[in-house]
Order: structure tokens, then C-alpha cells, then sequence
């Protein structure tokens, strides 16, 4: 049954994850094992560069856990699921590739911590909301959320929405840089491949490189990021995409980067 929950597919340089569990896309286990599977199928292949994570449903992005699973479970099986979806979804902050969720539906609680493990987030201009409410339960957001938004939006804003449970519409979310870009809801997906399709045709080497800086030296002082930066920059000088960045620049030229 979790192979239908999380689809996988790849067309050349671009993947797609889709959440596919009607009608919300909430989670228990058996949905994060296979998100689980279906990341690890998308990192194995190389070809792949970009991957973009969506939702077969048209109203819901994920409005996270389960809630009659959490009930019913002690918390040991509880916590199970939590260190399950943390081991889970830090695979793609660790990967090479680019993460891009694609939010048109409701993102809520864990579901929203789904997207924000994610590199980028665009979001359809629509009538839903996103947000982490887990205080209204007595719970506070633990699939990533409490580390993971204070990090992208500044630590004050995000306190601000965990502390009340408070939900936005996503131009307010766009606003709070909850989300990179927003799009009209009838080409959030056309407008997010096509990026997609962009990146991926890009220098791949340069790319990885640029995550891992950002990424990695985001945890580090001013000093070592700054060393780490040396140290990621000096291998690409000589890659045969960097020689022919440059030579495309002097001769106006499209360059053609081939990952080598």
C-alpha cells in the first residue's frame, strides 16, 4: 500500500515526488517510509539534478500528521515517528540535488515541515493556508519545523507564528519568505518545471558547490564558512563547465555545461 502513497518519476534532469495519499495527505509511518523510498530513488540518479515534491491533491499540500495515529499511539511509537521523519527528510538538505516543493493546497504542521526540508518553496496564489498550529494541540512543531522556519524567516517571526498557532494565506507567506516565489495558481506547476528545467541545465558542479556553501556554512562562524567557501571554490577552477563557462562568456556564447 505505501508504494501509492509517494510517487517518483523522473523525465531526464528533473524529478518529481508526488504526495498521493487522498485526501489530505497526512502522514503516518507508512507514508514516511515511502516518502523515504521514493528520496532515495530520486538521489540515486545521477541524471537527475532538480527535483520538485507536489501534491496529487488539489486542495491539500499535507496537513501533516495523522492525528487519530498520534492518539492511539504511546509515545515511544509516537517518537518513532518523529526520529523516522527526521532521519528522512534531512536527506535533502544532505543531497547534491535542488528540492523544490510546489505548494497549491494547504501546508500545515508536519506537512509544511515536508516543504520546508526542501531547498525552495513556490506557492500558487490560492485560497489556503499554511502555517504550524501543533501549540493548539499541546504539541509544538516537531518534524524539523521549530529549527527549520526560525532559519528561514528569522528566529522572532517564526516564534511569533509557532506561540499562536497562526496560519497565512500564501501571499502573506511569500511576504514572511515562508515561500521563494509565488505564481498564479493555474501555472504554479508550469512555472516551477520550467525552473526547474533551468536549473538543471545549468553548471551542475557550480551548483552542488553553491548548496553545500549555503548549507553547510550556515552552521559555521564567519571565519570557517569563509574557509569552507575557499575550499569548495578551488575545485571548480579546474572543471572542463568552468573552462567552458568562461569561454562562452569572452566569445558570447551560450555556454553547454556537461557536469565534468
Amino acid at each position: 500500500m505505501s508504494e501509492t502513497r509517494v510517487l517518483a518519476s523522473a523525465d531526464g534532469a528533473v524529478g518529481t515526488i508526488t504526495l498521493n495519499h487522498p485526501r489530505t495527505n497526512s502522514y503516518d509511518l507508512e507514508f514516511l517510509k515511502a516518502l523515504d523510498i521514493a528520496l532515495d530513488s530520486m538521489i540515486r540518479q545521477t541524471e537527475v539534478k532538480v527535483v520538485v515534491l507536489k501534491s496529487a491533491m488539489e486542495r491539500f499540500f499535507s496537513v501533516g500528521a495523522d492525528i487519530n495515529t498520534l492518539r492511539s499511539r504511546t509515545a515511544a511509537g509516537n517518537m518513532k515517528l518523529i526520529r523516522f521523519g527526521h532521519e528522512t527528510l534531512v536527506k535533502m538538505r544532505s543531497s547534491s540535488k535542488i528540492f523544490i516543493a510546489a505548494i497549491g493546497g494547504h501546508a500545515l504542521g508536519g506537512g509544511l515541515g515536508i516543504a520546508l526540508s526542501c531547498d525552495l518553496r513556490f506557492a500558487g496564489d490560492g485560497d489556503y493556508r499554511l502555517g504550524l498550529p501543533e501549540v493548539k494541540l499541546g504539541l509544538f512543531p516537531a518534524n524539523g519545523g521549530t529549527q527549520r522556519l526560525p532559519r528561514l524567516i528569522g528566529p522572532t517571526r517564526a516564534l511569533d507564528l509557532m506561540i499562536t498557532g497562526a496560519l497565512v494565506n500564501p501571499r502573506e507567506a511569500h511576504e514572511l519568505g515562508m515561500v521563494e516565489r509565488l505564481f498564479p495558481m493555474g501555472s504554479l506547476l508550469e512555472e516551477t518545471m520550467a525552473y526547474a528545467r533551468r536549473v538543471a541545465a545549468g553548471a551542475s558542479l557550480a551548483i552542488e558547490h553553491i548548496k553545500r556553501a549555503v548549507c553547510d556554512g550556515s552552521d559555521l562562524s564567519l571565519d570557517n564558512a569563509l574557509a569552507l567557501e575557499r575550499e569548495l571554490f578551488e575545485p571548480l577552477l579546474e572543471t572542463q563547465d568552468a573552462r567552458e563557462g568562461m569561454a562562452a562568456f569572452v566569445e558570447k556564447r551560450p555556454p553547454i555545461f556537461r557536469g565534468r
